[in-house]
């Protein structure tokens, strides 16, 4: 075999406006250029201290139990539901979206038996229904979405829904992939007890390092088990050892995406995190009302609308994947099509992050209503971009 010719790598130089990631900010970037230091090393121990007092922060919580776990996002889900969830548990899963059911696939793997609450997709969970379920099924760990990235809505009454469970004796895991850092989320004061997220998205920083934070009621769970989980790689009892107070080798740590993490939440604590959320909805707000102006459809009603991830109908006569690859060919713009039930329906449009910005707003709305117009779309491109400069103040 003749060794392969490879040029330097040059990829696109994009507009990130999907589902994740997000464009990443420009210190954090440069945050991984720095030099690398062994896991072990001491100056990388102050480091991970750093980012557990930053994540806490971001979370709102004071859990000792808050780390970023070596992976995606996705690797942060199956710890938390991987090390809660034991053979025989029962656990509440919702039904009203993508990531649902990835919940779903994930206790089962654990061993666990799972139950569903359900709700329309586009609709967030009903507190009555979920206190229906759990009178109908007594589980022992309820998961739910706070900020569901397949149908752009938010999850709302979340103390409600805790109440509902832990009146039930049972644990709450919350995904907050897309609301971390981009939306209003209280760990402590709404009584999670576990949550997992993703660095890619609100936080605008690459994947590889993802947060996650169990109280100690969760993490009591965790250390009592009588089985181990069935990942060696994301045993929370292991890790342990590695995140806690003796810091004993386990795993090589993703120096370099825990050094970006680190900036990303020196971005989050400097902005400071109520300032941060309101920028998300005010910046979001400024998208929604030019697509709305355009004469396009939010999925979301207005109370339920997720300004990290808007879900805009996808408007007659034209095709989902005709848009994007319009917008990746001629502005080098990102923007996702459907999940599941609302594949082919939906456009997903993302406001995170450092892409949460007026400039990528403005472009992304232009961009849009020129792709529309040109596969023809009955829209208002000029009333769309008055809109939005309106809602920026410009």
């Amino acid at each position: 075999m003749e060794n392969p010719t490879v040029g330097e790598l040059t990829p696109p130089d994009r507009t990130l406006m999907g589902p994740g990631p997000s464009e990443v900010h420009p210190r954090v970037l440069r945050a991984m250029s720095t030099p690398l230091v062994g896991h072990l090393d001491p100056s990388f121990i102050d480091i991970m201290n750093e980012v557990q007092d930053l994540l806490r922060y971001t979370f709102r919580t004071e859990n000792q139990w808050t780390i970023p776990v070596s992976g995606t996002g996705s690797a942060s889900m199956e710890a938390a539901i991987g090390n809660l969830v034991e053979p025989g548990d029962t656990m509440l899963v919702p039904t009203n979206g993508y990531f649902g059911g990835r919940m779903e696939s994930m206790a089962e793997r654990a061993g666990g038996e799972v139950v569903h609450v359900d709700a329309p997709w586009g609709e967030p969970l009903d507190p009555a229904d979920v206190q229906l379920a759990f009178e109908e099924h007594q589980p022992d760990i309820f998961g739910f979405v706070h900020a569901e990235t397949s149908t752009g809505v938010v999850q709302p009454d979340v103390s409600e829904l805790t109440s509902i469970a832990h009146g039930h004796d049972a644990y709450v895991i919350a995904d907050s992939v897309t609301s971390l850092g981009g939306v209003e989320l209280k760990v402590d004061e709404w009584d999670i007890d576990v949550a997992y997220s993703g660095p890619q998205k609100c936080l605008s920083c690459p994947p590889g390092a993802s947060p996650l934070t169990l109280n100690d009621r969760a993490m009591e769970k965790v250390l009592s088990r009588e089985e181990a989980p069935r990942s060696w790689y994301l045993d929370l009892s292991l890790l342990e050892g590695y995140w806690g107070d003796d810091r004993a080798y386990h795993h090589t740590a993703p120096i370099t995406n825990v050094y970006a993490l680190r900036e990303a939440l020196r971005l989050v604590s400097e902005e400071g995190i109520e300032a941060r959320w309101e920028r998300h909805r005010e910046i979001a707000g400024a998208l929604k009302a030019g697509v709305e102006a355009m004469g396009l459809e939010m999925n979301a009603p207005e109370e339920y609308w997720l300004p990290s991830l808007n879900a805009v109908r996808v408007p007659e006569g034209v095709t989902d994947t005709d848009i994007t690859s319009y917008l990746l060919d001629q502005y080098d713009l990102e923007i996702a099509t459907g999940l599941g039930d609302l594949d082919g329906e939906i456009f997903r449009i993302g406001c995170m992050g450092y892409s949460a910005r007026p400039e990528t707003v403005s472009y992304l709305v232009s961009a849009l209503g020129d792709a529309l117009r040109e596969h023809g779309a009955d829209v208002d491109v000029e009333a769309g971009l008055a809109a939005t400069s309106e809602a920026l103040g410009r």
